[in-house]
């Protein structure tokens, strides 16, 4: 059974690093456990981490200690060689590996940069590594400055070679070639290889291509004059701002970088003008050549703009910054979370590893882990994507979290509220979209406005409403987003960051109602423990359900729980288990669990029980040894909001589980509410849940 896969490149610049962070979103949706391992990385100034490591154990979140993560630097292993010590090396590599194998599911390896000494030598260092740890290889190659031929005959050789050495090729991907060429590519890779090798291609991305302005800094040893928290804008194109102003406006672009020396205040000053301008493209930053900066009165002015770009001052010469400029790589660094995502959705979008996948982990875990559950939501939500409207569209965390969603392409998103203010904050928050951007809409200026105010009127004016306070309502955010679902205008609506629960629902309660059969609207959370996904319910609407109301809660709860890939098993909560207890409360849940198996006779239900009865398997046998739901239950209903609110808070406090939700259970059309004190992940994975219900599920 093999527990790790390679990653090996032909060349530097083949931008593996994509392929590290697609694969390992792959492999934590489909086991619990994953490490990554570079058996060589460069040499680094000390103190400094390698940044393909940083980078994924920092984005993911891995548990792993830094020196675990690699072996040897590359001075190091030129060094043991020289000294004929290369049976040493390999030793220590295979032991480093088996450390993290014994530990983890499965293990990504990624071999070497290609930055050092010859290309010949590091390839048959690859090849080596990978024999002898045993891992079936990903091969990947760059196609940029390469013929068709080229490109695939060097991918064919280092095919065979691999082969050769006895080691497994299970995918070949051809990174880096233009769009129009991708099927031409696989189809050709495909004449060559046998069926059960996988070819694939991406595409060249510019946005990933392009250096940010922080790597420029770094590259040129260039100090921050004004925007230090905007470095990370990404350069589109550059070009020298060493004309009349009135000529180099027309020379714009999208997301240019203005290079000029910094005593032309006229350029300086006229790009930003142009960057605040409507009619003319945004621009990435400034970079000031010759060691000269603006007077002290000019960079006052600049200071007080309303929006600002990172200016940036470096010794060189115009000529010779913009040839160095020209010359940087772009890398993804840890802070790179745009670059990051990209990279995740392109490699997503372009590489169906799944099969492939399956066959190597050859695992199969118990339950769903929290890694494998949200792997499987975010995938869901992509396959038929969804339109959500966020109606506090001025709030950083909807602001933050709806940049995410579109940058992974999950869903199509509507920010509702006043449009300048709404652009504002995004700029001060540095926030940009590089592939396509929420639509932004104010309710009252809004061209659907008065239909919304007629339809409103319609539905409630047997509860004496009149058409001034129909336009009052569908003033309000809430309202207006709740009707936009109404009319099919968008599928599904998150709300709550600042507005309260009842202004977040009662619209919908008011005319999306109820589905049939359906006489109460309830919540669950999806607690993410640390090996297990549970549901919990109803921990945010009804404060005292009745027996047949909370029966009903169950039966929804189970439900949704299925529906999200979960199979249940219901634990009806109580403080006593059994028979044992006595009560008005505890016969009210035993009625509970009578209905549900009346009702639901497929569903697995025990109740009442203890909440440490119904998840531990030694107190579950000890107290209910027949029951098939004790020790093992994964939806957990509670008796009141007041057990089920404190519950939920203290699992998700003193484990750090992380907990998705409050789903609503029962509407029509999805509508889901987040607490005032959520969190930019909170929000993200809110969103992507109402998306999936509003596929139907």
């Amino acid at each position: 059974m093999n527990k790790g896969i390679y990653i090996a490149t032909l060349e530097a610049n083949s931008g593996k690093s994509l392929i590290s962070l697609g694969l390992m979103r792959t492999l934590l949706g489909k086991t619990s456990k994953v490490a990554y391992f570079r058996p060589v990385i460069e040499d680094l100034p000390e103190g400094k981490m390698d940044n393909h490591i940083e980078t994924i154990l920092s984005y993911y979140e891995l548990p792993i200690p830094y020196e675990d993560s690699y072996a040897f630097t590359r001075s190091e292993v030129i060094q043991m060689r020289n000294k004929g010590q290369s049976g040493d090396i390999m030793d220590a590599i295979i032991d480093r590996y088996k450390k993290l194998e014994s530990q983890y599911d499965m293990v990504l390896v990624e071999g070497s940069d290609f930055s050092g000494e010859g290309s010949v030598f590091e390839f048959d260092v690859n090849v080596l590594i990978a024999r002898n740890l045993g891992l079936p290889t990903i091969i990947v190659a760059s196609g940029v400055n390469k013929t068709k031929e080229e490109l695939l005959g060097s991918m064919e050789m280092a095919y065979k070679t691999f082969m050769g050495k006895d080691v497994d090729v299970i995918a070949l991907i051809a990174n880096k070639i233009q769009p129009e060429n991708l099927e031409l590519v696989t189809g050709e890779m495909g004449r060559f290889l046998p069926e059960e090798v996988e070819p694939f291609a991406i595409p060249l991305m510019n946005t990933l291509s392009n250096p940010t302005i922080k790597e420029i800094m770094e590259a040129l040893d260039g100090k921050v004059v004004i925007g230090e928290e905007y470095l990370d804008n990404q350069v589109g194109s550059y070009g020298v701002g060493a004309m009349q102003l009135r000529n180099y406006l027309n020379h714009l672009n999208n997301d240019s970088l203005v290079i000029t020396p910094g005593d032309r205040a006229d350029i300086i000053l006229g790009a930003l003008q142009a960057n605040i301008s409507s009619n003319y493209p945004r621009i990435s930053g400034i970079v000031l050549t010759g060691g000269l900066i603006p007077e002290e009165s000019i960079l006052r002015l600049i200071d007080g703009l309303s929006q600002v770009v990172p200016i940036i001052s470096v010794q060189q010469g115009t000529f010779n910054a913009t040839n160095m400029i020209g010359d940087i790589q772009a890398n993804i660094y840890a802070s790179s979370i745009q670059k990051i995502e990209t990279s995740i959705d392109t490699f997503m979008k372009y590489v169906d590893f799944d099969a492939v996948i399956e066959h190597l982990i050859n695992l199969k875990p118990r339950g769903i882990t929290p890694r494998m559950f949200q792997y499987d939501l975010m995938k869901r939500a992509q396959k038929e994507k969804k339109h959500i409207v966020l109606p506090e569209g001025s709030d950083e965390r909807i602001l933050l979290s709806a940049s995410r969603l579109l940058a992974m392409d999950i869903v199509d998103i509507t920010l509702l509220g006043e449009p300048s203010k709404i652009e504002e904050k995004i700029t001060q928050l540095g926030i940009q979209f590089p592939n396509r951007r929420p639509h932004i809409v104010n309710p009252v200026s809004s061209g659907h406005f008065e239909d919304y105010v007629q339809t409103f009127y319609e539905l409630r004016k047997h509860k004496n409403i009149n058409m001034d306070i129909a336009r009052d309502m569908m003033s309000d955010v809430s309202y207006f987003g709740t009707m936009m679902i109404y009319k099919g205008h968008a599928d599904g609506m998150v709300s709550g960051a600042v507005h309260t629960t009842q202004h977040t629902i009662r619209p919908a309660l008011q005319f999306i109602k109820t589905k049939p059969g359906v006489s109460v609207v309830s919540s669950i959370f999806f607690m993410c423990l640390s090996d297990r996904v549970s549901v919990f319910g109803d921990c945010a609407i009804n404060p005292n359900p009745t027996a047949d109301q909370l029966a009903e809660i169950a039966i929804s709860s189970a439900d949704s729980a299925k529906a999200f890939g979960i199979e249940p098993k219901i634990a009806m909560l109580s403080y006593s288990s059994g028979t044992s207890g006595k009560g008005q409360d505890v016969d009210r849940v035993r009625e509970a669990t009578e209905i549900v198996k009346s009702k639901r006779p497929d569903l697995k239900v025990e109740g009442p029980i203890q909440y440490d009865a119904a998840v531990d398997m030694t107190v579950g046998r000890s107290k209910l040894p027949d029951s098939e739901v004790a020790g093992q239950a994964n939806v957990l209903i509670f008796p009141d909001l007041n057990t089920g609110n404190n519950t939920y808070k203290a699992v998700q406090r003193e484990t750090g589980a992380l907990a998705i939700g409050p789903m609503l259970q029962g509407l029509n059309k999805p509508v889901n509410d987040l607490s005032r004190g959520c969190t930019t992940d909170d929000v993200f994975n809110t969103v992507i849940i109402t998306a999936i219900q509003a596929q139907g599920l």
